[in-house]
């Protein structure tokens, strides 16, 4: 076994899904499942338990996860020692956040980070606001940049950035562009574009069932990116953060429909797990993130 195949596993038991582990470490599927098929030979026992509906780790499997992250965290130690000189902080950062928050949350820390620390390698998954929180639990990013309830997240240290309404977008000059009544009218006589999960879509929920409205769910979807893209065709209305439609490329084409107060305010900004653990480098560029956290808090 190799580097890469140690790479290749432990990106499978993050995602547990074999096209989706593929495409990130170029392969293909079956290549893939060629290569976990040596790696569970060489090991002499299985590490996935898998059908036509799921993919799983094995006992075993969990074990060879941790012992893959554990030789490529030290793999990156060793070859950050040779580049690096002295006390200068090197490595990767790997960052989870949506498209938007690469507009809005994220230039004035990476600004920042770049300047004072120009070695950090950074590695940003873009995706899905409602999967920063996994991405951080699961090992896929040390930081994220997620919607944070008021309670807090458990296990983890929060840094709000900005605080933002939830409204509903529509196509300028489609539709429901003018669409007017109470947030009540508009949900249950107009059809909406919602996430399938996360913050947003709880607030939601929680608030149609308190008020006993009945809501025209014209669809569902993935990342407010993918909100706004059905919004433009003209399907519906999308639930959005406010912070959507002021920054980045929903600027113009939409309409803001606001929902006064019923969906209520989020804060949005930076999370990571409150433990400081991993390589030597890791570590080292956890801190060098905080001391930027600590700058613009």
């Amino acid at each position: 076994m190799d580097f890469f195949e140690l790479n290749a596993f432990l990106n499978l038991s993050q995602t547990l899904h074999f096209a989706h582990t593929a495409e990130k470490v170029n392969l293909s599927p079956s290549a893939l499942s060629r290569l976990i098929s040596r790696l569970e030979d060489e090991a002499g026992t299985n590490l996935l338990e898998r059908n036509n509906r799921e993919v799983k780790l094995t006992p075993a499997g969990a074990d060879f996860a941790l012992f893959a992250k554990k030789c490529l965290e030290e793999q990156e130690d060793i070859l950050n020692s040779f580049r690096s000189s002295g006390d200068e902080v090197s490595g990767t950062l790997h960052v989870y956040a949506s498209v938007t928050a690469c507009y809005s949350i994220m230039p004035p820390f990476l600004k920042s980070l770049s300047e004072k620390y120009p070695k950090i390698h950074l590695e940003i998954e873009t995706g899905d606001p409602a999967g920063a929180v996994n991405a951080v639990k699961e090992g896929r990013a040390e930081l994220a940049v997620a919607a944070i309830p008021e309670s807090g997240l458990s296990g983890f240290d929060t840094l709000p950035i900005r605080h933002t309404p939830l409204v509903f977008a529509a196509s300028t000059g489609g539709p429901w562009e003018h669409s007017a009544g109470s947030p009540q009218d508009i949900v249950s006589s107009v059809p909406l574009i919602l996430p399938k999960t996360g913050l947003a879509r709880e607030r939601f929920d929680t608030w149609v069932q308190s008020r006993n409205v009945k809501p025209v769910i014209a669809a569902e979807t993935e990342g407010n990116e993918a909100i706004m893209a059905l919004v433009q065709l003209g399907i519906g209305i999308g639930l959005i953060p406010h912070i959507v439609l002021t920054n980045g490329p929903y600027k113009a084409g939409f309409t803001c429909l606001s929902a006064g107060n019923a969906l209520g305010y989020y804060e949005v900004g930076f999370i990571q797990k409150k433990e400081i653990s991993g390589s030597e480098s890791v570590k080292r560029i956890r801190k060098a993130v905080n001391e930027i956290l600590n700058e613009i808090r």
